[in-house]
């Protein structure tokens, strides 16, 4: 099984994945850099140039193709508005939802604009927020609640949601 990781962009995903595949002795993935590796440029240089639409079907086409066992997967932001690709994500792993507060992702992005963060035109980064908290939720199998908590504790509790859904304390 994978354990897959979404949330916002800033709630920690990358950080955490690399912790969670160490401390489970699992590969890692980011799909992110997956995606620029495929392509051969950065995030932001595929939606500058060849726009949202665009890039959002090469992370679903590239997530979609993944084939992936018993790996830690961290999801672009985005990745969560491609129903076909969360079943594809769903379908090999469990599918865990870092939830960071607005305030804090915003306290967290400083550099929005070079992050390569799906952002309509016209969009704030609350709209953005607002229009993926309920399909963070719609799709993740467990949520953790990562505010106040530092990275050491987030890894912690998610191996213990882990191990309580394979029901081997």
């Amino acid at each position: 099984m994978n354990i897959v990781l979404v949330g916002m962009s800033g709630a920690g995903k990358s950080t955490i994945g690399v912790l969670l595949a160490k401390a489970l002795g699992m590969d890692y993935v980011d799909t992110d850099i997956v995606i620029q590796q495929h392509e051969g440029r950065l995030l932001q240089e595929i939606i500058d140039n060849d726009g949202i639409e665009k890039f959002m079907q090469i992370e679903e086409k590239t997530v979609s193709e993944l084939q992936l066992k018993h790996c830690i997967i961290s999801t672009g932001g985005s990745v969560i508005y491609s129903e076909k690709a969360m079943k594809v994500l769903k379908r090999d792993g469990q599918v865990i939802y870092l939830h960071v507060p607005y305030e804090e992702i915003k306290r967290r992005l400083i550099n929005v604009t070079t992050r390569g963060i799906v952002m309509k035109k016209g969009n704030s980064l609350k709209d953005v927020y607002e229009e993926r908290y309920p399909l963070y939720s719609k799709y993740s199998d467990k949520t953790l609640n990562c505010l106040n908590k530092d990275i050491e504790q987030c890894v912690g509790e998610i191996i213990e949601l882990i191990q309580e859904s394979h029901g081997d304390h």
